[in-house]
């Protein structure tokens, strides 16, 4: 994968997870909160309709989370715009060890509340990120 379009996927990527960031925040005033509450049992498998977005603490909880995600989805395209694009190795310094700090704590919070399969969706998610950074790493260290 080439430099350039590393930087494409990254910021394709960080938009629509801040999208989806919002989209949590907006579930709790809106009808997508029938999409999240799907999300929701989803990540408990199985899909039963028992776990749902109910008012509260959970409501609480997902409007601070999509603010983060949608925080840290911006963070991530501005280092990919501001640093990544001009200086690949720092972008990946920056960007790596951010992710895996999302990844395992959410991953391990997830298995303890027991939501194994937002590891599962996590993992892919996790993916769209690392990948771009890897591949356009071993394409750059090839043509050096």
């Amino acid at each position: 994968m080439t430099h350039a379009a590393s930087i494409r996927m990254l910021k394709i990527v960080s938009i629509l997870s801040a999208a989806f960031g919002l989209a949590m925040v907006l579930a709790l005033a809106t009808p997508l909160g029938t999409a999240l509450s799907l999300f929701i049992d989803l990540a408990f498998l199985p899909l039963d309709g028992a776990q749902a977005l109910t008012p509260g603490a959970a409501s609480l909880m997902t409007a601070i989370g999509g603010g983060l995600m949608c925080g840290f989805c911006l963070l991530i395209y501005l280092v990919t715009e501001h640093i990544y694009s001009a200086d690949p190795a720092l972008g990946r310094r920056l960007l790596i060890p951010a992710l895996l700090a999302w990844y395992i704590p959410d991953s391990l919070g997830s298995l303890a509340a027991g939501a194994w399969f937002n590891v599962v969706m996590n993992t892919p998610f996790l993916a769209l990120f690392l990948v771009p950074l890897m591949l356009a790493r071993r394409a750059a260290l090839q043509t050096a």
